[in-house]
């Protein structure tokens, strides 16, 4: 039986990219003690690594922005589907995790967790089964899920008087029964992907799911991220106008007595304007209202995409000490084929380029006694599966050689994390101490 201390502490070996070529397998708490150093060569490039002091400051800081805001956390694991970093989020103090999908949610509750949340559609007969089948399993467990039409319900009341009439003939215990199913209500956008779209949609769903027997409803829910645009004008706004709709639907459910729990959860959130909603979570209602954050790129946050929207909300915010890039992609210059272009050995198997392309940090020579910041002409103007083509036209670029050492900042963690098997963390001297894993 896999216990959780084999989850936390598992073993890894040189099937894991990155992993060096001449070790035996090791647990992760044996890592730190080879004292291996990126920079010196013990790891086989290219390698995705995590910096410590960064990662630890980002936990903390969300944490406290979402407790100073009269909120919790409810992080949204997928980012990182990382038990090491799912654990760290709850011992940091979140109320729960988020997940995308009914196979993500067995690595939350795997590592503790017992208040989850999909922020997604639930409805076929296989994950509705996962989902009953892991509350039978673990004592306690909550799994919320967002319900956004009449055929969603449908399709999920299909499957629970089947399993309802099933259960029946085979006389289960208590212990065992099948509960209904804790929902929120979505609430969507014009243009944007799944949620009501008209306070008429969101109020006749409600009052079905009020009278359905296999549905409980005990929240709202909104996605802001799909809107932000990084111009503060536009994206308060955009939020202001989003949540005070989440807000009036909240209260109409409210009014008509459509919830069915002790309290309410309110919750959007995503990593790029929480701040423009953060203040929006809590409606005035009858029932106590939890408001919950989900960001979960903040986690190690980036150097692209998420710098810059996250830039504007240290602005908003008047902060000097926000959330830190904490992941780097290490990659060595193998070909200078041609003046101003020189090929790295890292490509889309290896780093995000959903977003935008690898941003260059640093280069160094083998060993690492100098590094040096990456001069502002330097950009990656490509990747191929294994290759980035990095240009410049100053001294610098024209010094590389093969065998040099470059660092890339990502844009967008999630598509990075899931390239990854496990995950080097480091210190400021690029010396591992710990490690991570990731299960996607």
């Amino acid at each position: 039986m896999t216990t959780l201390q084999d989850i936390l502490d598992p073993q890894i070996d040189r099937s894991f990219k990155g992993f060096p070529h001449t070790s035996g397998p090791l647990r992760r708490s044996q890592i730190a003690a080879q004292r291996w150093r990126v920079l010196d060569g013990d790891l086989p490039l290219p390698v995705a690594l995590v910096k410590q002091q960064a990662l630890q400051h980002n936990l903390s800081w969300m944490q406290r922005f979402a407790t100073d805001q009269g909120l919790d956390m409810a992080p949204h694991g997928k980012t990182t589907m990382s038990p090491q970093l799912l654990k760290r989020q709850l011992d940091e103090g979140a109320w729960g995790l988020t997940f995308a999908t009914v196979a993500q949610v067995r690595a939350g509750v795997s590592v503790g967790a017992r208040r989850c949340m999909i922020a997604n559609q639930v409805f076929t007969a296989v994950d509705l089964a996962g989902i009953a089948d892991m509350q039978r399993e673990y004592t306690g467990l909550r799994v919320a899920f967002l319900v956004d039409s009449p055929a969603q319900l449908a399709l999920i009341e299909a499957w629970y008087l089947s399993e309802k009439d099933a259960q029946k003939d085979a006389q289960p215990d208590a212990q065992s029964a099948l509960r209904p199913f804790e929902v929120l209500l979505e609430i969507g956008v014009e243009g944007g992907r799944t949620g009501c779209r008209s306070q008429h949609d969101a109020l006749t769903l409600a009052k079905l799911i009020k009278d359905s027997p296999a549905c409980r409803l005990v929240g709202i829910e909104c996605y802001e991220g799909l809107g932000a645009t990084g111009q503060s004008a536009a994206d308060e706004a955009y939020a202001a106008a989003l949540m005070q709709r989440v807000g009036d639907i909240a209260v109409a459910c409210d009014q008509q007595h459509f919830f069915d729990n002790e309290e309410v959860l309110v919750t959007a959130g995503g990593s790029a304007i929480f701040d423009l909603v953060a203040s929006r979570l809590k409606p005035e209602l009858s029932l106590p209202v939890r408001g919950l954050l989900r960001s979960g790129c903040y986690v190690t946050h980036d150097h692209g995409f998420y710098k810059r929207m996250v830039s504007a909300v240290n602005s908003r915010l008047r902060c000097s000490d926000g959330l830190q890039a904490a992941m780097e992609v290490w990659a060595a210059v193998q070909s200078c084929p041609e003046p101003g272009l020189v090929i790295l050995a890292v490509g889309k198997r290896d780093i995000s380029y959903d977003l935008d392309l690898p941003v260059p940090l640093a280069f160094c020579q083998p060993g690492g006694a100098v590094v040096t910041d990456a001069p502002a002409d330097w950009k990656v103007s490509g990747l191929n599966d294994q290759h980035a083509y990095l240009r410049g036209t100053g001294p610098e670029h024209a010094a590389l050689k093969v065998g040099d050492l470059v660092a890339l900042g990502i844009s967008h963690p999630c598509t990075t994390f899931d390239k990854w098997r496990w995950m080097p963390v480091v210190d400021e001297n690029y010396t591992v101490c710990d490690a991570l894993v990731t299960c996607f």
